[in-house]
């Protein structure tokens, strides 16, 4: 369905499409967290070991994480909104295909496939909100959505999870994203309007391979850090790699005429600013989900569905006050935002510190969960704003990549980093408290988890740092270039 803009120059189906644009959003959210709760149970129907089991994520991850910046700029040259209905359509038949997975090898598959539908997807429908949303107010409340879903997405995403899992089968954790895609991919026929970068589209292959293969070493090096250690071989080859092929994609980009992923995109200081804190951000909130899911399950005794809604504080801090972000946005602009809501999540995540294997989940886990959330909402929604902050037309789908392939390397590192931090914590304690006997391994592990919550802290207070320091737009600059307009 072709539509005609409204007499003002304003998309009149705009927030229609952000309708669809968030459907979309809210699956791939939810199923980066709805299959770990599915995972013993996939375990024990289709055999899978427990050395295997970690690429029932990693399959997803990998290809997810691999790909973002070549899926950006396919859309970029193909058209965003047919790229993101082919990413949608795919997804659908990939989360079918796990869901009726007879093997193991069959749900890593589907898995992986999942991954590169999503690739397309992600950077799709950032780039569609960017160009669909003209005005700098409302741009604030339509990344105010999007910005509430990916911070409260994950809690929700448990919760799901295990209520499928706990009253229907495991294998609709896959297979309920299916009718949800072909909607939204039926919806975005009609509603979203096609965009295409403009001037030369020819693509750069030597950038793309080194890119892809670059971030997927770097991806499967902090994977196999955190369950075969930083000494690993494994580990060690795969991050030289990685940096090698990294700094050759650099010079690539350097001296190409159409580069894949331009340099201007992420020298501008704001851009820059936003991917880097956006990389430690994710590093360091990802300790909170887990850990603190493995303290209520392990420690607490919680089951899955119950540890599911004991994040649903979370979520609703996250829901309510990026409402209130995005208010704040237009007036005050993203720095006075961004720096006080890291440094407040720093102080949440403090406050679990005080946990310990006889503390309750009223007095000293809820009350963090609504300050890390009230602080992180107000991260969110400028975040992903200033990291598309001035970019091109042409580069709106690289950069909206970059916004995701910065959080996907940010968690993978959070992931390896933490777990060694806490295990060592572990180990450290048990040796210290050897007279407390087989009493001492829940506060050992618990005195883990507060070790990972500190430095995760200390990775939020840097993040704020680094945005104090390279965030330098205000409230009249949530304006674009080019005049096609973006941010």
């Amino acid at each position: 369905m072709s539509k005609k803009p409204a007499v003002d120059g304003l998309d009149p189906t705009r927030w229609r499409t952000l309708f669809v644009v968030a459907i979309s959003q809210l699956m791939l959210v939810l199923d980066s967290s709805i299959m770990n709760i599915a995972i013993p149970s996939a375990k024990v129907d289709l055999g899978i070991s427990d050395a295997n089991q970690q690429w029932v994520i990693t399959a997803y991850t990998l290809a997810f994480g691999s790909l973002l910046l070549l899926g950006g700029r396919i859309g970029d040259f193909m058209g965003r909104k047919k790229i993101f209905i082919i990413g949608l359509l795919g997804f659908a038949g990939a989360s079918a295909l796990g869901g009726i997975a007879s093997t193991q090898g069959l749900l890593f598959a589907a898995r992986a496939l999942q991954g590169v539908f999503g690739a397309l997807l992600a950077p799709a429908a950032l780039s569609i909100i960017s160009v669909t949303f003209t005005v700098p107010k409302e741009r604030a409340k339509a990344f105010g959505v999007v910005g509430a879903i990916s911070g409260g997405g994950a809690a929700i995403g448990l919760i799901l999870g295990g209520t499928l899992t706990e009253f229907f089968s495991w294998r609709w954790c896959l297979g309920v994203n299916t009718p949800i895609a072909i909607v939204a991919a039926i919806l975005a026929v009609a509603y979203v309007h096609e965009s295409r970068a403009e001037g030369d589209r020819h693509y750069d292959i030597p950038g793309v391979i080194t890119a892809t293969a670059g971030l997927f070493s770097l991806t499967y090096g902090f994977n196999e850090a955190a369950t075969k250690g930083w000494s690993s071989n494994t580990t060690i080859s795969f991050l030289i790699a990685a940096a090698v092929l990294l700094v050759i994609f650099v010079f690539i980009e350097k001296n190409v005429a159409n580069p894949l992923m331009p340099l201007r995109v992420v020298t501008e200081r704001n851009r820059g600013g936003s991917y880097l804190g956006s990389l430690v951000v994710g590093a360091g909130l990802f300790s909170m989900f887990l850990f603190l899911g493995l303290y209520l399950q392990v420690i607490l005794g919680y089951s899955p569905l119950k540890s599911g809604f004991a994040f649903l504080p979370f979520t609703a801090g996250i829901i309510i006050f990026a409402g209130v972000a995005s208010q704040l946005l237009p007036k005050f602009g993203p720095r006075p935002l961004m720096v006080p809501g890291l440094l407040a999540a720093a102080a949440g995540l403090l406050l679990l510190t005080r946990i310990t294997p006889e503390t309750s989940y009223t007095t000293h886990v809820l009350p963090a969960l609504f300050i890390m959330s009230s602080g992180m909402a107000l991260v969110f929604i400028p975040l992903t704003s200033t990291s598309l902050h001035a970019v091109s037309l042409h580069d709106t789908g690289v950069a909206s990549a970059m916004v995701n392939t910065s959080q996907q390397i940010g968690g993978s590192l959070g992931t390896a980093l933490l777990n060694t931090i806490a295990a060592t914590a572990t180990t450290s304690y048990i040796t210290a408290h050897s007279e407390m006997g087989e009493m001492v391994k829940p506060f050992a592990l618990t005195h883990g988890f507060t070790v990972a919550f500190t430095f995760s802290a200390g990775l939020l207070t840097v993040g704020a740092v680094v945005l104090f320091f390279f965030i330098n737009i205000g409230k009249d600059a949530l304006v674009e270039t080019e005049g096609a307009v973006m941010h």
